[in-house]
Order: structure tokens, then C-alpha cells, then sequence
């Protein structure tokens, strides 16, 4: 995987990332999605790294990235602070501005980036995602049904991890080795396996039921918007749309017109379509980015 690449673990001020990171050109994050690690980027990365310079870390709880100790609100896992070390890491490795892309729970954390942090990014990308405040306030029963384990892997009081962390094997599910890369299943499900790496995604949950849901709130009472150019990449296979259509649901949230395209795949784009996804980013890149703020 990720021939000519490099893999460093790069000390942050609260965590240590493990980060694969080549390629040269203007930079680009790549922040990989719920159960997965940064190894779900490897088909699409090196496409990338044709023309920039592509990092791919693990987000702080997931694969072999450190979480700092529980906090109150479990603010040590939200995306606020999932934010900072992007910035942080994007800093250390030489990176004044970049562009940022995030997949699933990773689509949280590239909002979170673009929103606290604009004078970083230069583009966000958002693939099968939503500010989270836009899933709560429409929770209904279809959806809490589809999107059951928001609710249980977010539960304090009856602990999701000692259900998981039991039979790891029998609670999750990937694709065999041949279908997404046999480096990638490894990589996987040695985190699946790790008490720590299920406890840090209970945590990301947890967070995203309180902690993100107010940061969203306190963005949307105070006006704030993001300023950088953005496309949404939504899976035609998934079910994004639950809540209606999840471009008109993005747009108050954007000072510029939001860029729209579908993805023939189902919900983990970079596996099932990665030149597609690729393709969509690099001529999505290519266009004017944000003027420093």
C-alpha cells in the first residue's frame, strides 16, 4: 500500500498521530470514517499524489493514533479537537494552507477544520456527511432505525464497548481481504481488535450527540459560515438522503454555492469507486481556492 509514502507517528500537543503522508503539490488531508483507519485512502491517495502533496492520518481514538484521558462532555474526542490536531499535524509536516477532505465521521471533522479554522483551508470536501446538528433535529423513527448505532455506541450508562470488545468478529463486518486490499483488512482489524481504538470510537459518538451538536448550534445562532469553496460527493448506494435532499440541507452553511456530485458506490466511496473519487477531487482542486482570511 502507498508506494512512495512514508508513515511517521508525529507528536501533537494532546495526541501522536500515525500519518502517511507523499506526493508532492499543493496539500491535501485525507480523514478516513467510522470503523475505519487512514488505510481506507489507499487506492485514492496515490492518485492523488500525481499532483499534490497527500496526507493521510489516523483521527485521534482510531487505529493507532492516541486519545488523551476521558474529559467532561467527552470533549477530548470532538471534533473541535479532532480539528486542531488536523491544523496541528498539517503544521508540523510544513503546511500553512491545505485542503481538507473527510468521509463519514471524517466529514465532521473536515467541517469542523473549515469552520474554526478558515484561514487554513483552502477547500472542504464532504462525502456522505452533514453537519451533525442536521441528523439530530430530524431524528425520526425511519431514521433512528437506519442509524441505530449513533445512539448505541453513544450510550454512557450501558457501555457498548464491553459488547464489542466480546466478540469484535462478530460485531463488525468488512469486506474479505481481496475486496479491499489485504494491507487495509489488516490494518482494520488490528484497531477492531484493540479495546482502546473501540473505547476512542464510543467516544466520537458520544461527543457527536452533545459536544459537536452544540459547537453546530453555536456556529448557526452566530452566523457563521464556511467560506472556502466545497463539494459535497454523496454515494448514489447510500442513504444520505434520509432527511431529504442533503444538498438544500448544506447550503445555509456555505458563503459560496455548494459543488454537487454523485458517486456510483455504496457507502465507502474510496473502496468501491476510488478512481471515480479521485477524478472528483483532483478537478475539484484544481478550481481558485479561498483567499487567506
Amino acid at each position: 500500500m502507498f508506494d512512495g509514502f512514508r508513515l511517521d507517528r508525529v507528536e501533537l500537543p494532546e495526541v501522536t498521530l500515525r500519518v502517511r503522508h507523499g506526493g508532492t503539490g499543493t496539500p491535501v488531508v485525507l480523514l478516513h470514517g467510522h470503523p475505519r483507519t487512514h488505510t481506507t485512502w489507499h487506492a485514492v491517495a496515490p492518485l492523488l499524489a500525481q499532483e499534490h502533496t497527500v496526507v493521510c492520518p489516523d483521527l485521534r481514538g482510531y487505529g493507532r493514533s492516541t486519545l488523551p484521558p476521558d474529559a467532561p462532555d467527552h470533549a477530548q474526542s470532538s471534533k473541535r479537537a479532532m480539528a486542531r490536531d488536523v491544523v496541528d499535524l498539517m503544521s508540523a509536516l510544513g503546511h500553512d494552507r491545505f485542503a481538507v477532505v473527510g468521509h463519514d465521521r471524517g466529514s465532521l471533522v473536515a467541517f469542523r477544520t473549515a469552520m474554526d479554522h478558515p484561514e487554513r483551508v483552502t477547500h472542504l470536501v464532504v462525502m456522505d456527511g452533514l453537519p451533525v446538528v442536521e441528523h439530530l433535529e430530524r431524528t425520526d423513527a425511519r431514521f433512528a432505525r437506519a442509524w441505530w448505532h449513533w445512539w448505541f455506541l453513544a450510550q454512557d450508562d450501558k457501555p457498548a464497548e464491553r459488547v464489542i470488545t466480546a466478540d469484535p468478529d462478530a460485531w463488525y463486518r468488512t469486506p474479505p481481504p481481496e475486496d479491499i486490499g489485504p494491507g487495509n483488512h489488516a490494518d482494520v482489524w488490528a484497531a477492531l481488535r484493540d479495546p482502546a481504538v473501540v473505547h476512542g470510537m464510543c467516544e466520537d459518538y458520544r461527543a457527536g450527540l452533545g459536544i459537536d451538536r452544540r459547537h453546530d448550534e453555536d456556529d448557526r445562532a452566530a452566523g457563521r459560515r464556511v467560506g472556502c469553496p466545497t463539494l459535497l460527493l454523496e454515494s448514489t448506494g447510500d442513504d444520505l438522503d434520509i432527511h431529504g435532499d442533503p444538498a438544500a440541507i448544506w447550503e445555509p452553511w456555505l458563503d459560496r454555492p455548494l459543488r454537487h456530485r454523485q458517486i456510483g458506490s455504496g457507502h465507502h466511496q474510496a473502496k468501491e469507486a476510488p478512481d471515480e473519487v479521485a477524478a472528483a477531487l483532483r478537478e475539484f482542486l484544481a478550481g481558485a481556492d479561498a483567499p487567506a482570511v
